[in-house]
């Protein structure tokens, strides 16, 4: 195997990547595009490897990297978190996405399942800027270190590995319903609860649940900036890494299975509820789901990551790269805050005297 993985533009030899925009390969030097299939076809030819057969999905994620993808591909750790990404032997990349501090090169990548899909970067860094700049605009009291134009350059491009989850789903639940009247006579007021059961059952089916395979990306965070369209997902080739870093998943199938039963279940129980209508409230009294049939796959999701702190506190935003949903909270500057209020305060006071002393000569 070779010391290090390039990306080769055939026609100058300059180093290719994967650009967002285009959805193809170019060269930042002589400006040569290819689709991906096209390019991975002449690295393969050139290293002697095979691509992967198109094959239905499996009831088990167990894919093979071919000889020569991983070539050149190394492991980064973080001296800080101990997040590990996965990156090319040349990768300029000095911080950690997930904690902003510094990594080094922790030794060859090798053992870990290929992906089967991988959804490609369709925003760019520059996308990334923008849609986080509008997460801020109308807070008033942000510190500044999150206007730092410095601060946003440190965005990076992460392909963070999922989990999804197929399942066919049996259900028997029970919602307690609840109507209510209310009328007037006279002065006084009644009102009238009226309590009902509901019971509900049958058959439903969920394709690709899915759930983040990385222990560093918190579950809620990776949630909210959903969904992804897995329409646009394409059978996984090395060279849509080209660019990117790559999360390395860290979470077994088994482990996310759980939290994967756990978001069929409630989506179960709220498909069934919304067949209980005419009533002002619906709450799940008994729930029975029972699962079978349930296949799974591994992907890799595009996400844009920003990590700051401020006060001791970590903040972390998130962006889909598919659809841009940004998401993050946001701290505020209490001295920004009382200094705002002092001012006011200052300016109402003053403009308080100036009127009593013009009572006061009239």
């Amino acid at each position: 195997m070779s010391g290090i993985m390039e990306y080769k533009c055939p026609a100058c030899g300059g180093a290719m990547e994967f650009n967002s925009k285009l959805q193809k390969m170019k060269c930042p030097y002589c400006d040569t595009e290819m689709d991906v299939e096209e390019f991975q076809k002449i690295q393969d030819e050139e290293t002697g490897s095979a691509g992967g057969a198109d094959e239905e999905w499996k009831a088990a994620s167990d894919g093979q990297w071919q000889e020569g993808e991983t070539d050149g591909m190394r492991i980064y750790a973080c001296e800080s978190c101990g997040g590990e990404i996965v990156a090319d032997e040349s990768t300029a990349a000095t911080n950690c996405p997930f904690c902003g501090n510094k990594i080094v090169m922790k030794g060859q990548f090798e053992n870990d399942l290929r992906p089967d899909y991988i959804i490609p970067f369709k925003l760019d860094k520059k996308d990334a800027k923008n849609a986080y700049l509008k997460h801020l605009s109308g807070k008033s009291f942000l510190p500044k270190v999150f206007r730092d134009q410095n601060h946003i350059d440190e965005m990076k491009g992460v392909y963070v590995p999922f989990w999804l989850f197929d399942a066919d789903v049996d259900a028997d639940i029970e919602y307690n319903a609840e109507k209510t009247r209310i009328w007037e006579s006279g002065d006084t007021e009644y009102t009238e609860h009226s309590y009902y059961k509901a019971e509900r059952g049958g058959k439903v089916s969920f394709q690709r649940i899915q759930t983040d395979a990385s222990k560093k990306m918190d579950d809620t965070l990776m949630e909210s900036i959903e969904p992804y369209k897995f329409e646009e997902a394409v059978r996984f080739e090395p060279a849509y890494l080209a660019g990117y870093m790559a999360d390395r998943y860290d979470v077994d199938m088994e482990e996310r299975m759980q939290r994967a039963k756990e978001r069929i279940k409630h989506s179960a129980e709220r498909a069934f509820k919304d067949t209980v209508t005419g009533y002002h409230s619906v709450n799940v009294e008994r729930s029975q789901v029972a699962m079978s049939g349930v296949k799974y796959l591994y992907a890799l999701y595009p996400v844009w990551l920003l990590n700051t702190t401020w006060n001791g506190k970590k903040f972390t935003f998130a962006m889909n790269g598919q659809t841009g949903r940004m998401v993050g909270d946001l701290p505020m500057d209490k001295g920004a805050f009382w200094k705002f209020v002092a001012t006011r305060g200052i300016a109402i006071g003053a403009i308080l005297y100036a009127l009593m002393w013009i009572f006061v000569t009239i």
